[in-house]
């Protein structure tokens, strides 16, 4: 499993989360409102650096290995709706911050089921065409170098958010596998001391 496919499955699992927890919300909770908007900025958030990430970044190194361009002008296309999803559900979830109604939480359970299937399209298509091309070229020049730029990106504090977010419910399988991307140490250090607002603020949102 690549590092690429580790962040997917954060992806989908959190998506997941929101549909059941904007299918269970009670009207007028505006504490659980409150809390499930805190956990859709770093959603929102993790998902456009993932996607704005690979264009810059990833998309160079797939055709570098031999993924053909028409299929990353599909990924890009997949990104475009992707990118139109997440502003419909971004707004409809900031509504129902402010409104913490039942009938607010249903609009943002449709945007978000439109989202869901919008995104999960796009992962499972970009898993088959590339898995198999980065599991075969691991120690090409241009995967590694992608993996550094990837790291440049992101600076201590975001990184350490990243990390907490993907290893959150994370299966052995997933965690295996970002433990084989990234050193241990780093994970423990980066992860252990700028991950405590999300273990803090937001993986208590899905433990309710």
């Amino acid at each position: 499993m690549s590092m690429n496919k580790v962040i997917h499955c954060a992806v989908r699992r959190d998506l997941a989360r929101f549909r059941r927890a904007l299918d269970a919300f009670t009207d007028g909770d505006r504490e659980r409102a409150e809390a499930l908007h805190r956990a859709w900025a770093n959603f929102d958030a993790q998902l456009t650096e993932h996607h704005e990430g690979e264009h810059e970044i990833a998309w160079p190194a797939l055709e570098a290995i031999g993924i053909a361009e028409p299929t990353i002008t599909s990924f890009d296309a997949e990104h475009e709706r992707m990118a139109a999803d997440l502003a419909a559900t971004r707004e409809a979830l900031a509504t129902l911050r402010r409104t913490a109604t039942r009938a607010d939480a249903d609009v943002a359970a449709a945007a978000m089921e439109q989202l869901q299937t919008t995104t999960v399209t796009h992962l499972d298509h970009e898993e088959q065409e590339t898995e198999s091309a980065l599991a075969q070229h691991d120690g090409d020049p241009a995967v590694k170098e992608m993996g550094k730029k990837f790291s440049r990106r992101t600076g201590p504090p975001k990184a350490g958010i990243f990390f907490a977010w993907v290893e959150d419910g994370a299966t052995p399988e997933e965690k295996t596998a970002l433990r084989a991307s990234v050193p241990g140490p780093v994970l423990a250090i980066i992860g252990g001391i700028f991950g405590r607002g999300y273990r803090k603020e937001i993986a208590p949102v899905w433990s309710d």
